[in-house]
């Protein structure tokens, strides 16, 4: 008897020191060093055990690793063969081969010289071959960013009217393009990028390819008189006028001039230049990094987002003081590298050197290339930009998916780059809102034979005990966008508890990541009304942020520390065992 006694005094003490820990977990770290960590993981090679692992290090042991981190060129270089830079050798030929005539194209699509398509495939490379962590993504022009840059950019600054003054906005233009792609890799605000969704980008590169070969028939026809709107009809009204064959004319060769002087952050133009390079940003670094990511995967190695994204931004700083515009990882020069065999991002510094070569020795000779030539050549890329068995997919598996997909592609195609691109932020944002307002709320129960509480609606033969509710929050967030809706949800769910059927509720917090104040006050009012009906409130496994906020605030002293564990199961015995489900 004595030591039937001794056992539940032995579990009960177990269960008490468990809640404890709970209760006493460590205070979560202010946001200061939560930034502070976050440039820590980008920047340095180890994250925060950078410190940690390497306080043996002398300060040029902390120094090569700090520059390895930056430069992972330095990592990889050593081991660096004659075959991998035959194949390299190779694949930056055959690189060069596409981007010579695509960066022109590409520049007439930006409504710059055709120079500066070329300074684009120079700079740019170089940078991002020393600094960039995937070895196929070729950096250069890009039709969609190019399409983007003179859609908008020409609303600011007329480019026939006003050259100079239009070629220097999209030098400022890019400068701010690589502050803000730095600033997301530095701090970590890659979120931003995925307000554009997956599906809104394959309805907006979609509607963007088809629009961009519509402006092709200039060239391809030569029409001299055409429109500068980008919606479909009015290209389509722009074809009408046909006046003969346009050839390239002059191209100025030499190297990369400095654009240092031509970046003017006093004038009156500077607000806009930053809001139109947030936008150029987030496409350019969404697409990058998809098309990274993609090729990596075949590869069998990973990328990492945020290093890209600082790497893409200091690219484009530097590109924005040496004449270039926006450079980013072009899906169609990605895929040429890759099939060419490259081995490394040596192939973007032989591509590099074969512009440069281009520029100083035969610029003469690109005079009396063909304007329809460069514009076939863009049309022979767009192809890959329109995938229906994507779409296809998106349908299937989401519909709601599908319509900022839809909407993004109806957008751009009949409304312009903008529209195109409110249309599918405002759909995303709103599929957002709408999961967000209606958190995830399940009433569980106990899977027969297991320790697994899972939902009863979809698991039938879960076990709920009598008198008990096991309800769990499987939402991250409880703030003020769905709190008022989560207590009038769950007011409704328990007015069985005013006819005495319900003695406890207990709430698992397992997957509650975090909540405010407005969150507190639904807590609070959930447990006034319980409470009022004689009904217990108990709450399993609040994570870090979570009880720190509640303990602040005095939740837990209202329901008592008591009624705080870190299972469901302690929580179902403890309740049982105080007998209030049998009150």
């Amino acid at each position: 008897m004595r030591e039937q006694r001794v056992q539940p005094n032995l579990e009960e003490t177990a269960q008490t020191e468990r809640s404890q820990w709970v209760l006493n977990s460590p205070n979560p770290p202010p946001l200061w060093k939560k930034l502070l960590s976050s440039v820590k993981e980008t920047i340095l090679p180890h994250g925060n055990n950078f410190c940690f692992s390497s306080k043996k290090k002398t300060f040029c042991g902390h120094a090569v690793s700090f520059l390895k981190s930056l430069f992972p060129i330095l990592t990889w270089i050593r081991d660096y063969t004659t075959s991998k830079f035959k194949d390299d050798l190779l694949a930056g030929l055959t690189l060069a081969s596409l981007c010579l005539p695509q960066s022109i194209g590409y520049a007439n699509l930006a409504k710059v010289d055709p120079e500066y398509g070329l300074y684009t495939s120079i700079v740019p490379p170089f940078i991002y071959a020393l600094m960039g962590s995937s070895r196929e993504i070729a950096v250069g022009p890009a039709g969609i960013v190019s399409m983007l840059l003179s859609s908008l950019a020409q609303k600011v600054e007329d480019p026939v009217a006003n050259p100079l003054g239009y070629r220097n906005f999209i030098f400022i233009v890019t400068f701010f393009t690589g502050i803000f792609q730095a600033a997301f890799g530095i701090f970590r605000l890659g979120f931003l990028v995925d307000f554009l969704s997956h599906a809104a980008l394959v309805g907006f590169m979609a509607g963007a390819a088809i629009i961009i070969g519509l402006q092709q028939l200039k060239g391809l026809l030569g029409i001299s008189h055409f429109t500068t709107k980008t919606d479909a009809v009015s290209v389509l009204v722009s074809i009408s006028d046909k006046d003969g064959v346009n050839i390239l004319k002059h191209v100025k060769g030499g190297l990369n001039p400095s654009s240092v002087h031509q970046l003017d952050f006093h004038g009156q133009h500077v607000g806009q230049a930053a809001k139109i390079g947030f936008i150029c940003a987030v496409i350019a670094l969404t697409g990058a990094i998809a098309v990274g990511r993609s090729f990596a995967s075949i590869k069998g190695y990973h990328i990492d987002g945020n290093k890209e994204m600082l790497s893409l931004g200091l690219t484009n700083i530097a590109g924005s003081l040496t004449s270039c515009y926006v450079a980013t990882g072009s899906f169609s020069r990605t895929a040429v590298n890759f099939s060419a065999g490259c081995q490394t991002t040596i192939s973007n510094v032989v591509m590099a050197i074969i512009m440069l070569l281009s520029l100083e020795l035969f610029s003469r000779l690109l005079y009396y290339t063909p304007v329809a030539i460069l514009a076939s050549i863009i049309l022979s890329a767009l192809p890959g930009l329109i995938n229906i068995n994507e779409a296809c997919y998106i349908w299937k598996v989401d519909k709601l998916d599908f319509l900022a997909c839809t909407g993004a592609f109806l957008g751009v195609l009949f409304g312009s780059v903008e529209i195109g691109l409110l249309v599918a932020v405002i759909i995303s944002f709103g599929k957002i809102l709408i999961q967000s307002i209606r958190p995830g709320v399940e009433v569980v129960g106990r899977v027969p034979r297991t320790e697994a509480f899972c939902d009863v609606t979809q698991y039938p033969m879960a076990i709920s005990t009598p008198g008990i509710i096991v309800i769990r929050i499987s939402s991250g967030s409880l703030c003020f966008a769905n709190a008022n809706f989560w207590v009038m949800e769950e007011g409704d769910d328990l007015q069985e508890s005013t006819k005495g059927k319900v003695k406890a509720v207990i709430l698992d917090m397992t997957n509650l990541m975090n909540v405010d104040t407005s969150g507190i006050l639904a807590l609070e009012e959930l447990h006034k009304r319980l409470h009022s009906r004689g009904v217990e409130l108990a709450m399993v496994n609040p994570r870090w942020l979570v009880i720190h906020k509640l303990k602040v605030a005095h939740f837990v002293d209202k329901i008592g520390k008591e009624w705080v564990f870190l299972t469901v199961g302690e929580a179902l015995d403890a309740c049982l065992s105080s007998k209030i489900a049998t009150a």
